[in-house]
């Protein structure tokens, strides 16, 4: 049951979606809940899989990726894509760790941050549409929990960068049983994928290494940067490498520009 009641701290969260009363409240639980980041990406995932799928029978796939990627967004409150556009001000127009970290605190966006979400988005969007439908439903189920895995592994292995802050409650470092839980929880739907046939393993192992890479990039650069890492540095790597993981599975499936 206190597991449980972590699941549903993580989920209230990291998104807008409605828990039972039951559950309660405990700030303690904050520091355990990062554990189930991961599972949380599951949820998230079947949500934007499940209007994607309803969206594809009636509509063509890139009006059925549009519709199933602000079905993400509405459910998470933009939290993560929102975090990844500070972090492009705060990188882009800091010259000093403590100018990083104001410009990040300012809930303004600047023109790095608008450029860069809307490279983001349309990126993850072109990515997800030349993919056939199967495909795309099993990246969707594999790439919501691993990208949410990556940022999971910065609250393991580094420190929290603020004195306060939004992720501050989570920053508390995991263990290796508590980072081992949420590998499980990550490799469960991208073992189920591959088991149906939706996903192959060579477009499995190279979106695991390009979104690892995204997140070892990110993280030398937090590191070198404000020496650890706050939330929006988070919702950075959640969505780089999720976007990192499509386009590795369409990468493929041999849908190159030029017949190289």
């Amino acid at each position: 049951m206190h597991q449980l009641r972590l699941f549903f701290t993580a989920l209230q969260f990291f998104t807008r979606l409605p828990i039972p009363a039951w559950v309660g409240f405990d700030p303690a639980w904050l520091n355990q809940a990062s554990r189930y980041f991961p599972m949380v990406g599951v949820v998230v995932a079947a949500i934007t899989a499940g209007v994607y799928a309803l969206a594809a029978v009636f509509l063509p796939a890139p009006v059925a990726v549009l519709l199933s990627t602000s079905a993400g967004i509405y459910a998470t409150g933009a939290f993560h894509e929102d975090g990844f556009a500070d972090m492009c001000d705060g990188f882009g127009g800091g010259m000093t760790p403590e100018r990083v970290l104001d410009i990040m605190k300012d809930s303004r966006i600047g023109a790095y941050g608008a450029i860069g979400i809307i490279c983001l988005l349309a990126t993850k969007c072109a990515a997800l549409s030349m993919l056939p439908p199967l495909q795309a439903i099993a990246a969707l189920f594999v790439a919501h929990p691993l990208s949410r895995l990556m940022a999971t592994s910065l609250i393991w292995r580094l420190d929290y960068a603020r004195a306060e802050g939004k992720a501050k409650p989570l920053a508390q470092k995991m263990s290796t049983a508590e980072f081992a839980l949420a590998v499980a929880t990550a490799a469960i739907p991208a073992l189920a994928m591959i088991s149906c046939g939706w996903l192959t393993w060579p477009a499995l192992a190279a979106g695991i290494l390009a979104a690892a890479i995204a997140t070892a990039w990110l993280a030398h650069k937090f590191v070198r940067r404000i020496a650890g890492y706050t939330g929006d540095c988070l919702g950075a790597v959640q969505q780089l490498s999720e976007v990192a993981f499509y386009l590795c599975v369409l990468a493929s499936m041999r849908h190159g520009a030029l017949p190289w």
